[in-house]
């Protein structure tokens, strides 16, 4: 698994389609597949959307079974992560975006953990971290 990690707008997305721009790559967008698509490369972005529809409040139960499930759609292609920074200090004034903030800070540690490469891009440059 590789996980990309960025600021907003900051590039992430045509610097992971670029890599793979020669291979056969499926690009999911806000959620997590029920079914494993057919492909060598599989890019999912934007989990940050999936987990505004969940129940942040079940925060450790919630990156268990999403560590499960990314577990399961990595079998027999390569993992392609890309997940916005969400932090940087600022602590929002709404209890849900506090929640999403502190769900995401977990969910990503875990998934640094799990990578092999952890690649941070900032306006279209990469610094691998990991």
């Amino acid at each position: 698994m590789h996980v990309f990690i960025g600021g907003a707008y900051n590039g992430k997305t045509d610097y992971v389609m670029t890599l793979l721009e020669d291979q056969e790559a499926v690009l999911v967008d806000g959620y997590l597949p029920e079914s494993i698509p057919e492909c060598d490369v599989l890019v999912i972005k934007g989990l940050e959307k999936w987990l505004v529809t969940q129940n942040l409040e079940e925060d450790e139960a919630l990156v268990n079974t999403m560590l499960t499930r990314l577990q399961a759609l990595k079998e027999n292609r390569t993992l392609y992560i890309i997940v916005t920074d969400m932090g940087r200090g600022v602590v929002p004034m709404e209890k849900q975006a506090r929640l999403l903030r502190d769900t995401c800070g977990r969910l990503y540690q875990a998934l640094f953990a799990e990578a092999e490469r952890v690649i941070r891009i900032w306006y279209g440059i990469a610094e691998q971290i990991k």
